[in-house]
């Protein structure tokens, strides 16, 4: 009775809370309750979607190996004659602080965020920078404001969900074929390639988003067996990861998709955008602030198609999707800990250019937005070329290399730029720039210096309304927020964001350029000879 007094407890946990919803074509975050429901708020609501255990009374709380809060088990419920649970006593208020080490990539107003706290409430025995990265393992010490969020536990490494160093030797169509499933066999026909294998396919959509491939095929494997076995069903022949909607079957629209749940619950997490899931059947529930981004990602994923117990089950680490993703590549942990912190302590940028020849008017279009697809990390800015035309026209300007680097990707409106030239894009700082046009464009694996000519400006490579540039940074496989604690710098020129995407600044000393598509002379930008 004690397990089913709890699972009804826990089943009405969202009951009570407010329904979100996204707005427009590009994601929104939903609106964060300032804190939680009390206890006795949530007796007596109805629900069906268990989310977590109930906050326990008593106890100290102490750091165990993954900086999760440890306290006592709460004492028995008392069950009433009739055989049902009696009404429970109200547990009493756990004011202890969290002690909470600093991950990597957090800052001061993220982790305030987090906490449902004020930066200034947050102390440490150690300065805490205002507005930079804190180093990872610094002891924050927080007031304890949230109730009933979801569970703390570390599901899978930072390093396991972007494409990061560990999986520089990873090789997914081997793995495929070795695990001989349907992938390993299965072709697909895309516009812009023609007829693709689906390894093939897989690997793209990691690369281009930045996601591991390891975490692709354990999903793939997990929502529908197509890397190890056969689908069971038509479902899973139709949505191989788990996404049952006729305008997303197939492997590419399904992949597509998942990407941008997963770079959502990682980098929304990671920047403070995102506090609260919602479920299939419309509740929501609190992310547990002492995550990391890693299994706030998988957290926000599953939500997406499954609710309840089945959502429980998807993180049980001992029987579900993390137990299978052992199984199939190995403890990621121990991966982890050869390239993690994937931000290691007073991480700055490289000295930067703007991305133009000099003398040449562009406009600032675009402030912090998506690095690739529309959601995930706001990590992109937009330029476009001075023309007498709007739309997609030729443009007989420039796009040059911001800093000297390898060439380690010259596709269809793509160029990568590797700056430590080791040749993978899952190390070190690398420079994505998107919309660059065949004609002209530099060729793979050649070196080029800073200011050195790399392409002119266009439409092609993904959904564009007009010829410009999209520029976005990552390091060690992550993209790294334009507007963040390490700002996009080009020539001295600092982004900011704004209240959402596309909006934002570039500042130098006392000059402010706002973004806007609007051909607005004041969103012009001129990198002149004195420039760097």
């Amino acid at each position: 009775m004690k397990r089913k007094f709890r699972t009804l407890i826990t089943s009405l946990l969202l009951a009570v809370l407010t329904v979100s919803c996204s707005v427009g074509g590009y994601w929104v975050p939903p609106a964060s309750l300032p804190t939680s429901v009390p206890i006795m708020d949530i007796i007596g609501a109805t629900g069906t979607a268990a989310v977590t255990d109930l906050p326990q009374p008593g106890g100290t709380a102490t750091p165990d190996g993954l900086n999760n809060p440890v306290l006592d088990d709460p004492a028995p419920t008392e069950i009433a004659a009739a055989g049902l649970p009696s009404t429970p006593e109200v547990p009493p208020v756990n004011t202890t602080p969290f002690l909470y080490y600093a991950q990597a990539a957090d800052s001061l107003p993220v982790v305030a965020v987090r906490f449902g706290v004020k930066p200034s409430e947050i102390t440490s025995p150690d300065p805490i920078p205002e507005k930079s990265f804190i180093n990872p393992g610094q002891l924050l010490i927080i007031p304890r404001r949230l109730a009933n969020p979801t569970s703390s536990q570390h599901l899978l490494p930072d390093s396991e969900i972007v494409y990061s160093p560990s999986a520089t030797d990873f090789d997914v169509n081997a793995y495929a074929v070795k695990a001989g499933g349907r992938l390993s066999s299965f072709h697909e026909w895309l516009k812009s390639t023609g007829t693709i294998r689906g390894s093939e396919m897989l690997e793209r959509v990691a690369i281009e988003n930045s996601i591991n491939p390891r975490l692709l095929l354990a999903l793939m494997e997990y929502e529908s067996h197509w890397v190890k076995g056969q689908p069971s069903n038509q479902a899973e022949l139709d949505y191989p990861m788990g996404l049952v909607d006729p305008n997303q079957n197939g492997l590419y629209h399904q992949l597509v998709w998942a990407v941008n749940q997963l770079s959502i619950g990682y980098y929304a997490y990671r920047e403070g955008r995102l506090t609260e899931i919602k479920f299939p059947d419309g509740m929501n529930a609190r992310l547990a602030p002492d995550l990391n981004a890693g299994t706030a990602a998988l957290q926000y994923f599953f939500a997406q198609i499954h609710q309840g117990q089945q959502w429980l089950d998807d993180l049980d680490p001992t029987k579900g999707f993390p137990a299978l993703y052992t199984q199939m590549f190995g403890n990621p942990w121990e991966r982890a800990q050869r390239v993690e912190p994937l931000f290691p302590p007073g991480l700055t940028q490289p000295p930067l250019t703007l991305p133009f020849a000099r003398n040449w008017l562009w406009s600032f279009t675009g402030g912090p937005h998506g690095a690739w697809e529309h959601d995930g990390a706001y990590a992109a800015l937009d330029f476009a070329p001075g023309s007498m035309e709007s739309g997609c026209v030729k443009s007989y300007a420039w796009v040059v290399a911001s800093a000297s680097g390898l060439v380690v990707r010259s596709e269809p409106g793509v160029v990568v730029l590797d700056l430590d030239g080791d040749g993978h894009e899952e190390t070190g700082w690398v420079l994505l720039f998107l919309h660059v046009s065949t004609e002209g464009r530099v060729a793979l694996n050649k070196w080029v210096d800073a200011g050195d000519k790399i392409g002119h400006p266009s439409c092609e490579g993904g959904i564009s309304t007009g010829t410009h540039l999209h520029i976005a940074r990552k390091y060690n496989g992550e993209w790294i927020p334009a507007g963040g604690p390490v700002p996009f710098n080009l020539g001295g020129w600092v982004a900011s964001a704004g209240p959402l995407a596309y909006k934002g600044t570039l500042t130098r000393g006392d000059q402010t350029i706002e973004a806007c598509t609007c051909s607005a002379a004041s969103t012009n930008i001129i990198r002149g000879d004195n420039d760097p």
